[in-house]
C-alpha cells in the first residue's frame, strides 16, 4: 500500500516537474512574439502550468467544496487574464506550481522517513517443505505452524523459539540498539531482525495479532485522531475562505463606487488579495507538524495513538506510576527468611511454595524458585486465594496460610513484623503464626532520573501500588517520588486515580504509567495511560494511549520533552502563517503588493511552515 503510494506521488512529481519546464518555455517564448500570437502564447504556457489546478477546482465544485485553494487560484488568475494581465496570471500559476512541489517534496520526506522509522512490515516467512524452505505470506501461516528465520532476515509472525539460538535486533520497535539474545522456550516478538543464527519458531498469534501488526495500524491509524489544533485548523479554513471571497469582491466593487477610481486598478488589488489568501501553509504545515512529532517518537520507541494524545502529553499535572515492573524490575527475589520459634527457615519456605503453587504473579514465582524442590501436587487440597491478602490451603492435613499483614488479622493470628524493607509474606499453620519471608524487588536503573526529569519540570509523582506500605515508601524514598499509595487492589487503584485526576489543574492532565497487564482499567481512566515495557503485551497495546516499546521509564520525561516541542511548532506554525497573511492581505488590498510578490509570500510562507514542521521529527 504505501509503496503503490509513493510510487502514485513520484509520478505526479515527474508530471508536475515537465508541465512547468513546458509552460515556462511557453512563457518565454511569448515574449518574443506580437499580438494574437503572443496572447496564445500564455494562454499555452497557463493551461500547461495550471491544468490541474483548474481541473481540480471545478471536481471540488462538483463535490460542494468550493472554498479551497484550487479555487483562489483558478478564479485569481482567470481574473487576471480578463483585466489583459496576461504574464502575471501565468507566473503566477508556475509559481504555486513551483511551491506546491517544494511542499509535496518536504511533506513525501517526512512520509518517508515514517515509513522507514515503522520498516518493520515482514515481506515473507519461511516454511520447511520436504527440505526446502518455502517463502510464504505471513498473513498464510497459521498458529502452530513453524516457520524459518535465518540470519538478517525479519521475525515474521509472534511465537516461541523451539531451535536453534540468535542475537534480535529489537531497535525498530524499541528505539534502543540493546541485541536480544533468544534460547529455546524464549518469546519471538515480530518485527524485530535476527541478526545471526537460526532460528526455528512455533507461532502463536496470526499475522493480524502479532506485535509488528498490531503496531503498524496505531501508527497508520494515529493519524485519524486529530488534535485540538488540527479540528481548529479545520473549523478556520472553512469559515476563512468565503469571508476571504466576499472581502475581494467588496474590494473590486466598493471603492471604484466610492472613489472613482478605475475599476481594473481594485479587480487586480481584489485578485492579488485572493492568492495571498490561500490558507495552505496551515492546511499542510499544522497536520504535519503533529505527523512529524509522532514520527520522532516512535523513532525513539514511543508510540502516541493520535495527536489529540501529543497535546494532553505536552501539558501534564501529574504522573502516576504502578510501582511493580514500572518502576522496579518486577523481578522478585527472596532476600531473607525469618522463622518464628519452633520452625526452620526450609519449613517456612516450603509451606510458602506449597501455598503459592498454582499462582503465576512475580512474588509465587519468586518463592518457587527460592525453594527450589518439585512440589507434589497430590499433599495440597482445598486451594483458597483470598482476594487481596493471600492464600489458605490445607498441606498433608494441616491448614497453611501465606499472605499479607491483613490474611494474619482476618484469622486472628499474632504475627511478628520484621523490620526491613520490601514486600512480606506471613506464613501460618493451622492458625499459628510460623514466619515471614521478605522478598525485594530490584529498582529499575533510570527509574531515579526519570522521577528527578519530571519533578525539574514541575510535574508531580505519586506511586499506586498493591505491595505493602513499607516496600512502597522504601521506592518512594529511593526515586523521591512525591506520594505514595501502597496495598492497593486494582479497584482501588481506579479510585485513587479518580481522586487525583478531581483534583489537577484545570485544563492540565493526569498520566498514568504501568506494566499494563493488570493496570488496564487505570490506563483507561487516566487522561493519558502510559504501558511500559509492552514489547509483546496485547492488553497493554490494547489498553493504552501511548506505548513505551523498552521498559524505561526515562521515556517518559523524554516523550512529554517530545510533545511540548511538536505542540510549540505547531502553534509558532499557526501564529506565523495567520500573521504574515494578515500582513500581506492588507499590503495587497492597498496596493502595495504585487500578483508575483501575492504567490512568492503565499509559496514561501508555506514552504517555512512546513520546515518548520519537519523539525519535530528530529
Amino acid at each position: 500500500m504505501c509503496e503503490h503510494k509513493h510510487h502514485h506521488s513520484t509520478k505526479k512529481d515527474t508530471t508536475r516537474t515537465i508541465r512547468i519546464i513546458l509552460g515556462l518555455i511557453f512563457f518565454s517564448a511569448a515574449f518574443q512574439l506580437d499580438g494574437g500570437s503572443r496572447t496564445a502564447g500564455f494562454i499555452i504556457a497557463y493551461v500547461l502550468a495550471g491544468i490541474d489546478v483548474l481541473y481540480k477546482a471545478i471536481m471540488h465544485i462538483k463535490q460542494g467544496k468550493v472554498f479551497d485553494e484550487n479555487f483562489l487560484m483558478s478564479i485569481a488568475t482567470i481574473g487576471a487574464f480578463g483585466i489583459k494581465e496576461y504574464p502575471e496570471a501565468v507566473m503566477v500559476m508556475i509559481l504555486y506550481q513551483i511551491g506546491e512541489y517544494f511542499q509535496d517534496l518536504a511533506v513525501e520526506k517526512s512520509r518517508r522517513s515514517i515509513s522507514e522509522l515503522m520498516d518493520i512490515r515482514p515481506d515473507y516467512a519461511n516454511v520447511e517443505f520436504e527440505g526446502k524452505l518455502i517463502k510464504k505470506s505471513p498473513t498464510d501461516i497459521a498458529v502452530g505452524d513453524e516457520i524459518v528465520v535465518t540470519s538478517g532476515e525479519k521475525i515474521p509472525l509472534d511465537g516461541i523459539v523451539t531451535e536453534g539460538s540468535a542475537v534480535a535486533d529489537t531497535s525498530a520497535l524499541t528505539g534502543e540498539p540493546v541485541p536480544k539474545e533468544l534460547h529455546i522456550g524464549d518469546k519471538a516478538i515480530s518485527g524485530c531482525i535476527n541478526t545471526n543464527g537460526y532460528l526455528k519458531i512455533k507461532v502463536e498469534k496470526e499475522f493480524g495479532e502479532s506485535t509488528v501488526s498490531k503496531i503498524l495500524e496505531l501508527v497508520e491509524h494515529a493519524g485519524t485522531k486529530k488534535a485540538k489544533s488540527e479540528k481548529f485548523i479545520t473549523r478556520f479554513a472553512k469559515y476563512y475562505t468565503p469571508v476571504v471571497v466576499l472581502g475581494a469582491v467588496l474590494l473590486a466593487f466598493l471603492p471604484p463606487l466610492i472613489t472613482g477610481d478605475s475599476f481594473n486598478i481594485w479587480l487586480s488589488r481584489a485578485l492579488t488579495f485572493l492568492v495571498i489568501s490561500c490558507p495552505c501553509a496551515l492546511v499542510i504545515s499544522v497536520p504535519l507538524g503533529f505527523f512529524a512529532g509522532l514520527g520522532g517518537a516512535s523513532r525513539h520507541g514511543i508510540l502516541i495513538k493520535g495527536s489529540n494524545y501529543l497535546e494532553q502529553l505536552s501539558n501534564p499535572d501529574t504522573v502516576i506510576f504502578d510501582k511493580t515492573g514500572t518502576l522496579t524490575k518486577g523481578k522478585f527475589e527472596v532476600t531473607q527468611i525469618v522463622p518464628a520459634e519452633g520452625y526452620s527457615e526450609e519449613e517456612v519456605l516450603e509451606y510458602a511454595a506449597y501455598a503459592e503453587n498454582y499462582s503465576n504473579h512475580p512474588i509465587a514465582l519468586s518463592l518457587k524458585n527460592a525453594y527450589s524442590k518439585s512440589i507434589d501436587k497430590t499433599k495440597i487440597s482445598n486451594t483458597e486465594e483470598i482476594a487481596g491478602k493471600g492464600v489458605k490451603i490445607e498441606l498433608n492435613g494441616s491448614v497453611i496460610f501465606a499472605g499479607n499483614a491483613e490474611l494474619m488479622n482476618k484469622y486472628e493470628i499474632k504475627y511478628s513484623q520484621p523490620n526491613t524493607s520490601g514486600t512480606i509474606v506471613y506464613i501460618a499453620k493451622n492458625n499459628t503464626y510460623a514466619g515471614s519471608i521478605i522478598i525485594a524487588d530490584e529498582l529499575k536503573p533510570d527509574s531515579i532520573n526519570a522521577i528527578t526529569e519530571l519533578k525539574k519540570s514541575g510535574i508531580k509523582t505519586v506511586i499506586l501500588t498493591g505491595d505493602s506500605e513499607s516496600s512502597a515508601r522504601d521506592t518512594a524514598t529511593k526515586t523521591g517520588v512525591d506520594k505514595v499509595y501502597s496495598n492497593l487492589l486494582p479497584a482501588n487503584k481506579v479510585e485513587k486515580a479518580e481522586e487525583i485526576i478531581s483534583t489537577k489543574t484545570p485544563g492540565k492532565s493526569v498520566i498514568f504509567a504501568g506494566d499494563g497487564i493488570n493496570d488496564a482499567p487505570v490506563l483507561t481512566r487516566a487522561d493519558i495511560g502510559i504501558a511500559m515495557g509492552a514489547l509483546g503485551s496485547d492488553a497493554a497495546i490494547e489498553a493504552a494511549d501511548i506505548v513505551i516499546m523498552d521498559d524505561k521509564p526515562s521515556k517518559i520525561p523524554a516523550a512529554i520533552k517530545l510533545a511540548k516541542r511538536t505542540i510549540r511548532i505547531v502553534k509558532q506554525n499557526i501564529i506565523f502563517a495567520i500573521g504574515v497573511k494578515l500582513i500581506f492581505l492588507t499590503l495587497g488590498a492597498f496596493g502595495f503588493m504585487t500578483m508575483w510578490g501575492a504567490v512568492f509570500a503565499d509559496a514561501g510562507v508555506a514552504l517555512l511552515a512546513v520546515l518548520n514542521s519537519l523539525r519535530a521529527l528530529k
